[in-house]
């Protein structure tokens, strides 16, 4: 993981984002929202801004901040986006209308493994951007992956997760925290074995994983 003077460093080379953006910022900092870091949602958008995805699925919009900057983007892009918490979906609403891309951003409530039919109904996606649950990213990664595209790309956030997935696990505090990282190691190692993708690690932000399709598997 970068240190914090070389993140400061790039942090402070960004530039400066829209007036409403930068108010989403605000909010998610002062209501304790976890969004992504500035350097990691960056490499994002230049990556699929190179790939030029034509549908993007997220599962977990959060307060709406990635899904926003994905559409200023990519603005022929439709992004089909998922969140569990009621009162962040409720948030994300509000900035996605505020914004004016409620043309372009469709948003779903509710968990994503209940509401895959839904999901499917949009067709086979590009890309997919997954920042939700942690110890749920296998089974996202199961549940979807019939309906990534040939050649799709998936970019999963918080892989390294502050490091303590190459820690020692018994350090860990909490019998959750361990379950969790191991359940987070399993998807990463996962990632760079399954046949028919082909993965690597950005140590960024919190680490992003980028997975790209090579070949279907038969059944998938």
């Amino acid at each position: 993981m970068l240190s914090e003077d070389v993140l400061t460093y790039i942090e402070n080379l960004i530039p400066d984002r829209p007036p409403y953006v930068t108010k989403i910022e605000e909010y998610a900092l002062i209501n304790s929202v976890p969004i992504m870091e500035k350097p990691g949602i960056e490499v994002l958008l230049l990556l699929l801004k190179m790939q030029q995805p034509k549908k993007i699925f997220e599962i977990g919009t959060a307060i709406g901040y990635s899904a926003i900057r994905m559409a200023l983007a990519l603005p022929e892009t439709e992004i089909v986006t998922i969140e569990l918490d009621e009162e962040r979906y409720n948030q994300a609403k509000i900035h996605v209308k505020d914004m004016g891309l409620d043309h372009q951003i469709k948003l779903y409530l509710g968990d994503a493994l209940l509401l895959s039919d839904k999901i499917k109904q949009h067709g086979d996606f590009d890309a997919f951007f997954i920042d939700a649950t942690k110890a749920k990213y296998t089974k996202f990664f199961e549940l979807y992956e019939s309906i990534l595209s040939e050649n799709g790309v998936i970019y999963t956030d918080n892989v390294l997760f502050k490091g303590t997935v190459a820690r020692d696990r018994s350090l860990l505090k909490t019998r959750r925290q361990r379950t969790l990282v191991r359940k987070l190691d399993e998807y990463n190692k996962m990632l760079f074995t399954k046949e028919g993708y082909e993965t690597t690690m950005i140590p960024v932000g919190d680490g992003i994983a980028v997975t790209r399709r090579i070949e279907r598997v038969r059944g998938v």
